[in-house]
Parts: structure tokens; C-alpha cells; sequence
């Protein structure tokens, strides 16, 4: 998924950089790439745990219920951790607590407990929280302000690139094994299960151990990269003096922030049934690792989505584009529903590409003329990002009840109110400022 736009206190350089900004950004850049790819490696995670421990698929979708929940918990307090530490070490701690969380895996697998497996993936989240928190406005200042925005697109252009390697990777390492059936399993002596079931629970253990190591090699190498110092400026009485209810006063923000959950919830959502749904022999009938292959694609063409959504919305309102894409998703998930073969998967996969301007245009929306209350907005925006919990838990209890092609009726209304916000929801925000 797309990389997160976090609150840019007013800020300002410090002294002459030790290194050029160019090699500075270079650096950054590589955390939104290794964020993008932990990020969709859950959707990877998500079927082999539902097979391995034999879950339904409300209690699958915990996996994402425990790592988005984690933006809504943590963001605050990772806020004060960077404010305290500043931004390079603020990454360096997030790298290093997301290392500590992929090590948890290893313990994970050795215990063979589902909770285990969702205590590691929160101390994950929580590093990646502060990854956020950290380096987007870093990346932000690193250079003119009329070019920030230009930097902030070229590092989530990695962060995608991470998105669409992830499910190849844990496809080949994680799926790579097909996991027996409860009966087949159950027609084994109790030996052969348990060494069954251990065998595939650690199978993720390999994987998360060099991601750990990775983690903490980036840390290191961040640590004693002479990047440029940047420190806050400013400006803390006026912040002071606003609450996060005045900056909901301001209609625009508050669907804005709604908009925010039902996008995240959507594009997280579909992401996580795909290999499961792709599985169906009525839909595409592939194997697990092969069905990978499609995930990994409709996280390519939200990347490719980017860069043409960049050029078309330098031409075209943002809030009439953000409707009619909406609209093409609601049309997509409509034709998949009613449908079966190839039809059902290409409308599926298609979803990524018209997904790809939607998080940026609906949080540039929100944010708009909010003035002084600019970074109480966004830290709400920022917090909404538990749709991505909320919104895969609720098609998990729809998919048991239901059947998985019937439960994309609910992406399918978060979608229908996003064409909302485009139509009349951020109107407010090219209208004169409400509130505060």
C-alpha cells in the first residue's frame, strides 16, 4: 500500500548538510521501499496462517485488525518519540523496533500460537508507526518547499515498488509448500501432525529472520550516514492554542478523515482475500504461491497508477478525478461479484491502478486551507489509517457468513463514499474556511 503523509511541524534546516541532499534522499528513500514491502507481506501471511492454524476468516483478518490498529494506537506516541529524538534518529529507532518485531517471529513459530504471530506483527507495526512519523516530513524538507511534494511522490513510488516485490517473495519462501487440508492432515499418525504443523509455522521464520537482520543492518548504516540535521522551528504557541476538535470543525477534514478509513479499509481489504478469492476454481483455481503472482500486480498497477495520476492531476480537478475512479472500482468490484474466470480476476487485479491516487488526493483535500490546524488534520488523516484494521476484520465475518465473492459488497461501499467525497464532501475545501 501507499506510503503514509504524516504531520510536517513548521520546520526549518539546519546548518550546511554534511552530504548532498540528492544522497540524503537516496538513503530515505530505501525506508519507504522496506516499509511498502513488511506492509504487503501481510497479505501473503494472511493465507498461510488461515491454513496453518486453520482459521475462519474474521479471525485470519486479525492480522490486519493487529497491524493497522497499531497506526491508531501508536501514532501519537510516535510522534512525541521523534520530537524527542528528531527525525534521524527517529528512524533509527523505527528500523530498530521493526527489527525487533520480525525477530519476534522466530519465538512465534517455536510457541506454534496464532497470538504469538499478531503480538510480533504490533511490535512490527509499531516501528513502522514511527518509520512514518519520521520520514515523511523528513523527506519533506529535504530540499526547496516547492519541490517537496515532487520528493514525497519519488519515495512512495518506492514504497510501491515494495508492494509489488513482497508478494513474490513470500510467495516462493512462505507458499512455496502447499498446505494440507484439515482431513489430510487429520489421516496422519499425531507425530506426523505435529511435525506437520510445526514445520509450516516456522516456514515464516527463515523470511522474517533476514528481514530482522536487514533491518538492523539499514539502522546501522543510517546511524552513521552523515545525513543533514534538520530541527523544528516554531510557530508551538499557535499550535497551542488549537485543539483536534477545532480542526474537525471544518466539514471537509471530518469527511476527509472518514474518507481516509473507507480508502485504507478498501484497498487493504481486497489485498488480503485476493490469494484466497484467486484460489476459488470458479474464479482462477491456482495455487496459493501462484495466486501471488496476481497480488503482486494489482500492487504494480497502483504504482503505475502514480505516476499517470501524477500527470493527470495536474490537468484535471482532484476531487472530480478522486469520483471517477472511485466510480471505475465500483464498477470493477460489481463486474467481479457477478462473474466468474477471467473476467472476475482481471476486474479484481484492475482495482490497484484506479486506487493509486486516492490516498494522496483525499488527504491533500482534507488538509486544505486548515491554516494553523494543518497538523492537527493531518494527525487525524494519519489516524484514520485503522480502516485498514476495521474494514478486513468486517469482510472476514461477511466472507463466513456469505461466501468471499459476496463480501466485496463492503469495499464496494467504502468506495461508493469516496465518490461522495469527490462529488460534494471536499467542496469545503475550495470554499471559504469553516471553523477554528
Amino acid at each position: 500500500m501507499p506510503a503514509t503523509p504524516t504531520p510536517v511541524p513548521p520546520l526549518s534546516a539546519a546548518a550546511a548538510p554534511p552530504i548532498t541532499p540528492r544522497a540524503a534522499l537516496a538513503v530515505v528513500t530505501s525506508i519507504f521501499f522496506m516499509w511498502g514491502f513488511l506492509t504487503c507481506l501481510n497479505d501473503i501471511l494472511i493465507p498461510h496462517l488461515k491454513a496453518v492454524f486453520e482459521l475462519n476468516y474474521a479471525r485470519a483478518m486479525l492480522v490486519q485488525f493487529t497491524f493497522f490498529g497499531t497506526y491508531f494506537l501508536m501514532s501519537l506516541p510516535a510522534g512525541r518519540l521523534v520530537a524527542r529524538l528528531g527525525y534521524k534518529q527517529g528512524i533509527v529507532a523505527g528500523l530498530v523496533i521493526a527489527g525487533i518485531g520480525a525477530l519476534g517471529f522466530w519465538p512465534a513459530a517455536a510457541l506454534r500460537e496464532y497470538p504469538a504471530f499478531l503480538a510480533a506483527l504490533f511490535v512490527l507495526a509499531t516501528g513502522i508507526t514511527v518509520l512514518q512519523v519520521a520520514a515523511n516530513p523528513y523527506v519533506a524538507l529535504l530540499g526547496p518547499e516547492r519541490t517537496s511534494s515532487s520528493r514525497l511522490t519519488l519515495a512512495q513510488a518506492l514504497n510501491s515498488l515494495g508492494t509489488a516485490i513482497a508478494p513474490i517473495f513470500g510467495g516462493l519462501l512462505i507458499l512455496g509448500n502447499t498446505v494440507k487440508g484439515a482431513d489430510d492432515i487429520a489421516a496422519l499418525p499425531l507425530a506426523e501432525q505435529a511435525a506437520y504443523r510445526a514445520a509450516e509455522a516456522q516456514s515464516v521464520q527463515g523470511p522474517y529472520l533476514g528481514l530482522a537482520v536487514a533491518l538492523f543492518l539499514l539502522a546501522l548504516f543510517v546511524f552513521l550516514f552523515r545525513l543533514p540535521t534538520l530541527s523544528e522551528s516554531s510557530e508551538r504557541a499557535d499550535h497551542a492554542r488549537h485543539t483536534y476538535a477545532d480542526a474537525l470543525r471544518h466539514r471537509h477534514l471530518l469527511l476527509g478523515v472518514l474518507g481516509i478509513f473507507f480508502y485504507v479499509g478498501a484497498e487493504v481489504s481486497i489485498g488480503s482475500f485476493l490469494v484466497n478469492y484467486l484460489s476459488m476454481p470458479d474464479i482462477g483455481g491456482f495455487s496459493e504461491q501462484e495466486a501471488t503472482g496476481y497480488v503482486s500486480a494489482y500492487w504494480t498497477m497502483a504504482m503505475i497508477g502514480r505516476f499517470a495520476g501524477s500527470a493527470l492531476l495536474a490537468r484535471f480537478s482532484p476531487s472530480r478525478l478522486l469520483a471517477i475512479f472511485a466510480l471505475v472500482n465500483v464498477g470493477l468490484l460489481a463486474l467481479t461479484m457477478t462473474s466468474t474466470g477471467g473476467t472476475a480476476l482481471y476486474s479484481v487485479v484492475a482495482i490497484g491502478l484506479f486506487n493509486s491516487i486516492m490516498f494522496p488526493t483525499i488527504f491533500a483535500l482534507g488538509i486544505e486551507r486548515l491554516g494553523p490546524l494543518t497538523n492537527k488534520g493531518s494527525s487525524l488523516l494519519i489516524m484514520a489509517i485503522v480502516g485498514g484494521a476495521v474494514v478486513p476484520y468486517l469482510q472476514g465475518q461477511l466472507a463466513d457468513r456469505i461466501g468471499v465473492q459476496a463480501s466485496f459488497i463492503l469495499p464496494l461501499l467504502c468506495y461508493g463514499y469516496i465518490i461522495f467525497y469527490g462529488m460534494v464532501g471536499a467542496r469545503a475545501a475550495s470554499g471559504s474556511s469553516q471553523g477554528g
